[in-house]
């Protein structure tokens, strides 16, 4: 099943692809990682009408369990330790974020928007640790070390985030 590029054929081989892949977002040309951002970002808009806290809670945890399995699986099927076109750990991330700032507008979350993709894109400091924390051994092997892996720079990323966002409002108060 060793696939050198992403594809929507790729994608619907298996269902861990699809997930990856943010049901479509991640094979964006350039930028799947904003791509994967936005679809999060729209999709919290949708779902948020019918989820409470709790339902948040809930689907966000479920998303962190199934993350390292769905992309370990994807990179270890695309033969890349950490393919672009992976973009369920961007929303996974975005999701805490945006459940975390919330009740807030849309200038509020348009900005965790712009400081997430900051963090995630730059990785400055502890993200650029926790990025090259847990790339693949010397071996090749893709296993659930290195699909966690491609999730905790976004956590790590997500937590920047909103940190920088709660020092600024705690100044601005």
């Amino acid at each position: 099943m060793l696939a050198s590029r992403a594809s929507t054929a790729f994608m619907l081989r298996h269902p861990a692809h699809c997930i990856a892949f943010g049901f479509g977002s991640g094979l964006a040309p350039k930028a799947p990682g904003t791509f994967g951002t936005l679809w999060a970002w729209g999709a919290f808009w949708l779902l948020d009408h019918w989820l409470g806290t709790a339902g948040w809670a809930l689907l966000i945890g479920a998303g962190l369990l199934i993350a390292p399995w769905v992309c370990a699986i994807t990179a270890r099927h695309m033969g890349v330790g950490d393919p672009s076109a992976v973009v369920w750990d961007e929303v996974v991330a975005f999701w805490i974020v945006l459940w975390l700032v919330t009740p807030a507008g849309f200038l509020m979350q348009a900005l965790a928007f712009a400081l997430f993709r900051f963090f995630d894109a730059a990785k400055p400091g502890p993200v650029g640790w926790a990025d090259r924390r847990f790339k693949p051994r010397p071996d090749g092997t893709i296993g659930w070390r290195e699909g966690f892996g491609i999730v905790f720079d976004d956590l790590v990323a997500a937590g920047c985030t909103l940190l920088v966002i709660a020092i600024g409002v705690a100044l601005w108060r």
